[in-house]
């Protein structure tokens, strides 16, 4: 039988996530869904407040089979259909009236769509908490490393100079408009309720014939506090009306992670970079077996950053999917609808994998100054180029001085000679600036600009 262990996902191996979006998890969601809208309904006087009491103790002392309801399913395309069946069926054993009152006015959709909106809040609660995490972990690492000289780097090139610790306020930024876009999100997903083509005419129906305080009450009236109630229960937010065929929450929660799942590969893609051989201006935490070869004893590989970047290269494509279910057909889809559920899932699965690895590799990542300080001064002064260039054009002109940093930049480079010796004995630099002067202007820690700043300025908008 297949089973999805992650075997072929190590970055969502073992994350809180894979608890939160499992099959069993979707089927206890959809159970919690059913209970909330019974209680709802009985509230309200719908059906009588004794059905709850059957339906609870049935549903908690049954074990429900996710591999025997997933066979099961192929038979309506869905898996609410089986569910609520065994549902009728094992609440008819403690109970058969209530039996007949399970999933009161309901359709598949509107049961199956709210259970996922319920995932989505608890998956996405996880993956902020990771977010922030790693936000503390970074904020610890920039504090420390805020007048630390790196060369910045711009199309894989030498810039000018920067910190690492605004190097690491960027990653920080990243991760906290991640979190932003998901608290927004996770705050504004609404419960489905429009019963069998949105027009909540079913739900109207059984409020109506019953003995309750609804009635008598107005059709808009039905169901604003219907959906308010039910709403209410599951702590998610109260839509205007039923989306079967509006898709916008889903592409909202598709939106929100991709763009999180972005700003953690950004973080995991630097230290990639930073990691290399031939840099070695950070470094992974280390632990047994981490980061292992095969073949290659001397290898310690970057596996957090990689297995982080493994998820940011797979969530837009995935997300993209769920962008294109959204031209969803008349009132309900047949395929678009479909099509969303396990790329959600899997979205939910990466990002919550990513977050979790995130903050482990924030807690641990260890910076090499003095690496940094020698890879910045191999330029031999050219990452102060722009400063001079500055300086100079007005005194030269502005082609004059390009021409003249440039070849002087090309010699430092193919001698190795320092730039600020080759700039002194041209004789048209001279006429403008003393020795002292050229020197003083190519020190990398006078041309920092807000830098060393960056990481107050990020913490700064909360």
């Amino acid at each position: 039988m297949y089973s999805d262990s992650g075997l072929l996902s190590p970055v969502r191996a073992g994350a809180p996530v894979e608890d939160l979006v499992s099959d069993d998890a979707w089927i206890e969601a959809m159970l919690e869904v059913e209970l909330a809208l019974a209680r709802a309904q009985a509230r309200l006087g719908i059906i009588p407040a004794d059905v709850v009491g059957p339906i609870h103790l049935a549903v908690r002392s049954h074990r429900f089979d996710a591999r025997a309801l997933a066979r099961a399913s192929r038979g309506a395309a869905n898996p609410v259909v089986a569910f609520v069946q065994e549902l009728q069926r094992v609440v008819a054993e403690v109970d058969p009236d209530s039996a007949g009152l399970v999933h009161w006015g309901s359709t598949s959709q509107d049961i199956f769509d709210t259970a996922a909106m319920l995932i989505a809040a608890r998956a996405l609660t996880a993956i902020i908490d990771d977010l922030e995490s790693s936000v503390h972990g970074l904020t610890g690492l920039a504090d420390r490393h805020r007048d630390t000289l790196l060369a910045a780097r711009t199309l894989g090139m030498h810039a000018v100079p920067t910190t690492f610790g605004a190097r690491v306020a960027s990653w920080i930024q990243g991760l906290l408009d991640g979190a932003d876009r998901l608290l927004r999100v996770r705050d504004g997903l609404p419960v489905q309720l429009g019963g069998a083509a949105g027009t909540f005419a079913s739900y109207i129906e059984c409020a109506r014939r019953s003995d309750g305080e609804l009635a008598t009450a107005s059709a808009t009236e039905i169901h604003a506090r219907l959906t308010g109630e039910l709403a209410a229960e599951l702590s998610l937010a109260q839509p205007v009306s039923a989306w079967h065929s509006v898709r916008t929450p889903i592409a909202d929660l598709a939106g929100a992670l991709a763009t999180t799942s972005g700003a953690l590969g950004k973080f995991a893609v630097d230290v990639i970079s930073q990691s290399r051989t031939e840099v070695m201006e950070v470094s992974e935490p280390a632990a047994a077996g981490r980061g292992e070869s095969s073949a290659m004893p001397q290898k310690r590989n970057p596996v957090l950053a990689t297995m982080i970047r493994t998820a940011a290269l797979q969530v837009p494509a995935l997300a993209a999917t769920l962008f294109a279910a959204m031209p969803a057909e008349d009132e309900r889809s047949p395929g678009a609808w479909h099509a969303e559920w396990q790329p959600l899932r899997e979205i939910l699965l990466l990002v919550g994998g990513s977050a979790y690895t995130a903050a482990e590799l924030a807690a641990g990542l260890r910076a090499d100054p003095d690496r940094m300080s020698r890879t910045l001064a191999s330029s031999h002064g050219q990452v102060m180029a722009e400063r001079l260039s500055i300086r100079l054009s007005p005194l030269l002109g502005r082609t004059e001085s390009k021409k003249v940093l440039q070849t002087a930049a090309f010699e430092a480079e193919e001698t190795g000679t320092a730039l600020a010796e080759i700039l002194a004995a041209n004789a048209a630099v001279r006429n403008h600036l003393g020795v002292e002067e050229i020197r003083e202007l190519l020190r990398p820690e006078t041309y920092l600009g807000v830098a060393p700043d960056l990481i107050d300025l990020v913490l700064g908008r909360r």
